[in-house]
């Protein structure tokens, strides 16, 4: 395939279907307004459906059902309507429904500046919807990663039976920049995992015997009759209120990520090998953060760049390691010390950490990263 100049919703789009998806459905919202637009034009040319819905509440209810019934889905918003979302994305987990949500985040709370980008919504997307739950979080800082990164998202949604959020940002989702779209080969595609035998004998949510934890899971409207519904659930599908089976199958909706953790979280180092001070970022920052290294070794300062592509499950141990080889961290993010307090958990006390934050709409600065640096250092 031909490399390609294009914004990151662009390439989000495009990985999308290169990943196999074929249902969108979702409500126009700025900063994600051309996801939906590129969707509604290149879907109906693959054979697939795009529908405009009344608001994101629906849009998030259709797309669980465009999974259940074997599609691959997905969606796309900003903050107000990943607001909105919320209630239908504890259905998916509750379900184990794949599909995608792609965040394009902006400056809030509530409408707050349309145009405006933020890192804002971290904890939304790992708590947003209630109760204890596992999700799995990817944050592209590039406009090829938006692409490679999409594909992923839907693999990791389909192996876990989980919603995956991709948390992009305005300014790599309205950036354009090249790169160079690949074709999956089958090996490069997960699908969910179909089941076999007796369809009368049929558990959607029996994951007992699964080397990876997970159930299959039967294409709705089949041979294989399930449910699909908000209540805590049995392994048939049935309602329970049993103490036993909530405590399963709530660990369960965290378990199958932590058990699979190495199969899960992405990070990329940027010259750490010899690095006395490290960065930490992720999304549009990190590309503040990767010019702050390049100054600061220009300077002869060792600084490195631990980048985040997984947010959730958090790269709790990554964090950790990185802690015992550097004299400090610092966390550069475009909000209040959401990912700061998580780098913090994971170091336990053996480094300094310290944050580069700004919520007024404007991207850090390669300056101000160090600034802060400098005076860590003096």
């Amino acid at each position: 395939m031909s490399p390609r100049f294009a914004m990151g919703n662009e390439a989000i789009t495009e990985g999308a279907l290169a990943a196999g998806a074929r249902f969108y459905a979702g409500y126009p919202i700025t900063p994600s307004s051309e996801i939906a637009e590129l969707s509604s034009l290149r879907l109906p040319q693959l054979g697939g459906v795009y529908i405009q819905m009344e608001d994101e509440i629906a849009s998030m209810a259709a797309i669980i059902g465009a999974s259940a019934a074997g599609v691959k889905s997905y969606t796309a918003t900003s903050g107000p309507g990943f607001s909105l979302m919320q209630e239908n994305l504890g259905v998916a987990v509750m379900g184990e429904i794949p599909c995608v949500v792609i965040n394009v985040q902006r400056s809030g709370p509530s409408t707050g500046m349309a145009t405006k980008p933020a890192q804002g919504d971290v904890m939304q997307a790992r708590w947003g919807t209630h109760g204890d739950h596992g999700i799995i979080a990817l944050s592209p800082s590039s406009v090829q990663e938006c692409y490679d990164y999409t594909i992923l998202a839907f693999n990791l949604a389909e192996r876990y039976r989980t919603p995956v959020v991709i948390l992009a940002d305005e300014v790599v989702g309205h950036m354009r920049e090249g790169y160079q779209p690949w074709e999956p080969s089958t090996q490069d595609i997960s699908n969910r995992k179909q089941p076999k035998g007796d369809p009368a004998s049929y558990k959607p949510y029996d994951y007992s015997g699964e080397a990876d934890g997970i159930a299959p899971l039967a294409i709705y409207g089949g041979k294989y009759i399930f449910r699909i519904n908000g209540s805590t659930h049995d392994e048939r599908g049935d309602a329970s209120i049993a103490p036993d089976n909530a405590s399963k199958f709530i660990h369960h909706y965290h378990d199958k990520f932590a058990q699979n953790i190495d199969d899960i979280v992405v990070t990329k180092p940027y010259l750490l090998e010899d690095a006395d001070y490290a960065l930490v970022s992720f999304g549009c920052s990190v590309r503040s953060a990767k010019a702050a290294v390049q100054e600061a070794r220009k300077q002869g300062i060792k600084l490195g760049l631990l980048q985040l592509v997984t947010i959730w499950p958090f790269p709790e141990s990554a964090v950790a390691e990185l802690s015992s080889k550097v004299k400090g961290i610092i966390v550069a993010e475009m909000n209040l010390r959401q990912v700061q307090g998580e780098v913090v958990k994971a170091v336990k006390g053996r480094t300094p950490v310290w944050g580069v934050n700004r919520v007024d709409s404007q991207m850090i600065t390669p300056e101000e990263i160090l600034a802060l640096l400098r005076e860590v250092r003096s």
